[in-house]
């Protein structure tokens, strides 16, 4: 069936639309009390994630409140590592929690490539959200970058420097290599899935790029994220590497047709190194803070900037669990009516 409203997966191609489509990192989340309802009667936060007619209903609620031009699944990136055998727990106010990390090939022992129905769950819930989208807007997949999901089952948790998982590569590059070949085998094979269930473009997000330096990423990052974009040939691909502003023109020879910016990332160098590359991006999350004037005038101000280049517009990273979803409406409605 063809969707009513196509024009991400036009933008995601190279084209230049005659709107520019929008939709936020993190739509589908604590900024609306819809989904705290719903939050507020589970266990816990991998109850949402992993129970599919919930996933999927908080899915649609940015469509229907917000407007959007896609659904994002929603699900999280440490799903990955959980299928393949490291378990995770999502500590409130605190965030995730690896109780068992990776230390030595030994650890290897306790893992294994995802190659079924290890995460039926969120393939499920993409068929739900399909169903009830009725072609109305695309559905967007996702996973972490293999040096991002690396980072993680190295370190244990969220960390400000990863000094573990950075110290992990250099005291055991080869192993690091054995890992990252892993986790990419895994994320290839998991996102295929998504494809099948009816994810129509899939979003890879690198959020820890930016902590490596320029010849790391080179070596452990670039190469992996490029072995899963190359594979994924029947949807666009978005690879989103916050803080890589140093690789963009590395990321001009990905695979992929989609690169996401980050806010601090600057636009018209984004245009020059990444110029046959659709962009996506980047208002500064923290604009949404502003009033209406403040929110209108920075994305007049990012919108003209893209002129001419094929964009889709979002957020330079994830909106703040504590934006007000009518702000968020404004920044909406300012995309679309500066097209109109």
């Amino acid at each position: 069936m063809q969707l009513k409203n196509d024009l991400i997966l036009r933008a995601a191609k190279g084209e230049i639309t005659e709107r520019t489509p929008v939709w936020l990192m993190r739509q589908a989340g604590r900024i609306l009390p819809e989904y705290r309802k719903i939050r507020a009667k589970l266990s816990g936060f991998k109850e949402l994630v992993e129970t599919p007619e919930l996933a999927a209903e908080v899915t649609l609620q940015p469509v229907d409140l917000l407007d959007v031009d896609a659904a994002i699944i929603f699900s999280d990136i440490l799903v990955v590592p959980e299928a393949m055998g490291l378990t995770y727990q999502m500590l409130e106010k605190k965030g995730p929690y690896f109780p068992k990390t990776l230390k030595t090939i030994q650890d290897l022992d306790q893992l294994h490539i995802i190659e079924g129905d290890e995460l039926t769950y969120v393939y499920d819930a993409i068929k739900i959200v399909k169903a009830e989208l009725n072609s109305r807007v695309p559905l967007i997949g996702f996973a972490g970058a293999p040096w991002t999901i690396f980072s993680y089952m190295v370190e244990g948790g969220g960390s400000k420097t990863f000094s573990e998982a950075r110290k992990f590569l250099i005291q055991q590059p080869q192993l690091a290599h054995q890992v990252l070949e892993l986790i990419t085998k895994s994320t290839l094979n998991y996102l295929k899935r998504q494809v099948a269930a009816g994810a129509d473009l899939v979003q890879i997000f690198d959020s820890w790029a930016g902590i490596l330096s320029p010849s790391q990423y080179r070596e452990f990052s670039l190469p992996y994220i490029e072995q899963i974009v190359r594979s994924l040939e029947t949807v666009p691909v978005t690879v989103f590497a916050k803080g890589a502003y140093f690789a963009m023109k590395d990321m001009n020879n990905l695979s992929c047709q989609t690169i996401g910016l980050d806010w601090n990332m600057d636009i018209q160098k984004a245009k020059r190194l990444l110029a046959d590359k659709t962009l996506q991006g980047n208002l500064d999350p923290a604009i949404l803070y502003g009033d209406k004037n403040q929110i209108e005038k920075a994305t007049d101000q990012m919108m003209k900037q893209f002129i001419g280049h094929p964009h889709i517009a979002n957020l330079g990273h994830g909106v703040y669990p504590d934006t007000h979803p009518d702000q968020v409406k404004i920044f909406i409605e300012a995309v679309k009516k500066f097209n109109s």
